[in-house]
């Protein structure tokens, strides 16, 4: 089983969307999890919606601190929030530089969601 951890500031959002995503590509095979360096305590509803347009119930998500993650990673992705990301063991680790689309009008909100929702999957993958 490969372990696959999605950082960003909030976890309300992005490395939301790219848990579900692992989950939705990588089934059983893949222990996907998410995380924040100052997380919101909400999933934005927007990423809720979003997600459900796909079929995935994000609402069974919970936004939590990188302080309740333990053990290594086979890769750890941060979305782009820089320093704030402190470091989590793992054998590999990638930045996608992702823009926070919780502001972003529908069409680009669902644009971050599809790009996040690529990468993901050539992610797993390449594991």
């Amino acid at each position: 089983m490969k372990r696959v951890l999605f950082v960003c500031v909030e976890n309300a959002n992005r490395s939301q969307m790219a848990e579900a995503f692992a989950h939705i590509y990588g089934g059983a095979d893949v222990d996907a999890q998410s995380a924040g360096s100052r997380p919101s305590g909400l999933i934005n509803p927007k990423a809720v919606r979003f997600m459900a347009e796909l079929g995935y119930d994000l609402s069974r998500h919970a936004s939590k601190s990188l302080d309740d993650i333990d053990g290594e990673f086979d890769a750890v992705v941060t979305m782009g929030c820089g320093d704030s990301c402190p470091w989590v063991p793992a054998k590999r680790r990638e930045d996608w530089n992702l823009p926070d689309p919780k502001h972003m009008d529908d069409d680009g909100y669902r644009a971050v969601r599809d790009d996040i929702g690529a990468r993901v999957k050539r992610l797993l993958e390449s594991l």
